[in-house]
């Protein structure tokens, strides 16, 4: 899991394992970003689109932007809001920049922390290579 900002720069991450339910681990994520305090609006895929989550999300007075799911029945949001999902590109973007270093493409490293290690590296590769450009 990764939180982004506007401009694709990695402020926090998360690595678990793939089986647990991705809308349970947005909390320890952002709890693990630089910027959780200041984030006024939440992109994410439709995945998220859950009820708990917008309204703990909500107590902290941070917008959930999501498509809904094609079941669902009663719609939460309007489409103008969902103006803004299409900047979401920007996030796959920073997903792709992640997986130009092997390393993190494919998990060789059996040790969470190791992996982690090498996440938060390329992380500040990233950075700096945005700053100083």
């Amino acid at each position: 899991m990764l939180v982004v900002d506007g401009q694709g720069l990695p402020l926090g991450s998360l690595v678990t394992s793939a089986s647990p339910y991705e809308g349970n681990l947005l909390e320890p994520t952002m709890a693990n970003s630089f910027a959780c305090e200041k984030l006024q609006r939440l992109i994410c895929d439709r995945a998220y689109d859950n009820d708990g989550l917008r309204h703990r999300l909500k107590l902290r007075d941070i917008d959930l932007i999501v498509p809904h799911k094609s079941n669902r029945v009663h719609l939460t949001q309007d489409r103008r809001k969902l103006r803004r999902y299409n900047r979401r590109w920007i996030v796959e973007r920073t997903m792709a920049w992640l997986h130009n270093y092997r390393r993190l493409v494919t998990r060789w490293e059996r040790h969470v922390e190791i992996y982690t290690a090498f996440l938060h590296i390329v992380c500040i590769l990233l950075i700096l290579n945005r700053v100083l450009k």
